[in-house]
């Protein structure tokens, strides 16, 4: 695992992630989080308010890095069998262009339809 400072001079976790259909991004997608967020399954421990660089790979092999923030947990021992790992807000302009991508590929009525991974 990397490190990179962020703002405030702590360190940053560094997480790669593929998402390579647009199932799996549809479950990870949370629209509803300003410049959007994606749910990342992970064994890891997080608390919310951790510092995240996210290096994401989608469908299409573009590649996204991205500062984000926690700000979901679902822990393991969580109900209705729900996949345990973390909700990342994400920062800035990359955060805004990853939004208008996963817009792209998954279409606004896509964005209300299946299950995702939060609510």
């Amino acid at each position: 695992m990397i490190d990179h400072p962020n703002e405030s001079g702590s360190r940053a976790r560094t997480v790669s992630v593929s998402i390579n259909d647009a199932r799996t991004l549809r479950a990870a997608y949370m629209p509803f989080l300003t410049n959007m967020g994606l749910f990342i399954p992970t064994t890891k421990e997080y608390a919310m308010g951790d510092e995240i660089f996210l290096v994401l790979k989608l469908i299409d092999d573009e590649q996204f890095a991205l500062a984000g923030t926690v700000v979901w947990v679902t822990p393991a021992d969580a109900q209705s069998s729900r996949t345990k790992g973390v909700g990342i807000q994400f920062k800035g302009p990359e955060g805004k262009r990853l939004q208008e991508r996963v817009t792209m590929v998954l279409g606004d009525s896509d964005t209300q339809h299946g299950a995702t991974h939060t609510l």
